[in-house]
């Protein structure tokens, strides 16, 4: 089954600003791919468009081998999209909703059971409740079964899990590895960093680019720097004093820790301890950490803005 998605030198404008800069991108049939990256990114202005919302100032993209601009309507019976704002009818109830969006695809709930069972299991109890009284983990349930529901090749899911709990957001994943074994590929849009080792593969993405494109732990593989984590009782006099040291390459807060790379390769710990000292801080726990897909993130974003 080709459920493929190609991204041929893709731009989006919005008046001078640019959300979207000459993106290429090649997704694999039955993938689970993350878009990663902060709100402003331009995950949202990618979705509209491979959902034919939006047309491109520029470039070509294919979904299972149809053209986004001349055969969307193709691509809008293979494709399901859920948006980050829950936009189902909020007056009607669950199976209301459900009933709606199989009509609107000339289905009907029974022929498609298959491949919601899993999710329909756990909301079915609530399928008299008005959609706008479902808690936000029922809400994403709820939202994603509509999506399915026509039984797309390809899923599109803009920031899913945003404004849910840990239990929820854990769920959901489950939920979506379980679809992936179905065939369907599945494109999820997060500005969670910690979401992005539940995918194959991630796209990092800042300001309209893509950043960096690979596995995750290919992503951190990539990470060449001696990564050091240090705290200390005041954390911002610490973040102040680093980002003063002659030979900082990088300063970054994380929680209560500070993420500190050296622009020396070869640079002793004890250097560092001195001048801290120097500044007062006597207590200062150090040490060595592996690099986490934030960490590769934030190099990567530091790297980019250098170059411009």
């Amino acid at each position: 089954m080709n459920s493929t998605v190609s991204i041929n030198n893709l731009s989006k404008s919005y008046g001078d600003v640019s959300a979207l800069k000459e993106i290429n991108l090649n997704i694999k049939s039955g993938e689970l791919f993350g878009l990663i990256g902060p709100d402003g990114a331009g995950k949202t202005t990618l979705f509209r468009l491979l959902a034919t919302l939006l047309l491109p100032d520029s470039g070509s993209a294919a979904l299972c081998g149809f053209e986004m601009v001349k055969e969307y309507r193709h691509i809008r019976n293979i494709l399901g999209y859920m948006p980050g704002k829950f936009s189902l009818y909020q007056d009607l109830t669950v199976l209301e909703n459900l009933n709606f969006f199989a009509t609107v695809f000339n289905t009907r709930i029974e022929d498609n059971m298959d491949m919601i069972r899993d999710i329909w299991v756990q909301i079915e109890p609530f399928k008299d409740r008005p959609a706008g009284k479902l808690s936000g983990g029922m809400k994403q349930k709820l939202a994603l079964c509509c999506a399915l529901i026509h039984q797309p090749k390809i899923l599109l899911l803009d920031e899913p899990t945003t404004g849910v709990d840990a239990v929820s957001r854990s769920e959901f994943w489950q939920m979506l590895k379980g679809l992936k074994s179905k065939g369907i590929t599945i494109v999820v849009a997060t500005p969670y960093m910690d979401e992005a080792n539940l995918c194959e593969r991630v796209a990092l993405m800042q300001s309209g680019e893509i950043l960096s494109l690979d596995s995750p732990s290919g992503i951190i593989a990539g990470f060449e720097k001696d990564l050091y984590s240090f705290e200390a009782k005041d954390t911002y006099q610490l973040l102040v004093n680093l980002r003063a040291y002659p030979f900082v390459n990088s300063v970054f807060l994380f929680g209560q820790s500070v993420h500190y790379t050296d622009v020396r390769d070869d640079f002793v710990l004890s250097d560092l301890k001195d001048y801290l000292k120097s500044k007062g801080q006597d207590h200062v726990e150090i040490k060595q950490i592996v690099a986490g897909i934030e960490d590769c993130f934030m190099a990567l974003s530091q790297q980019n803005t250098v170059q411009e």
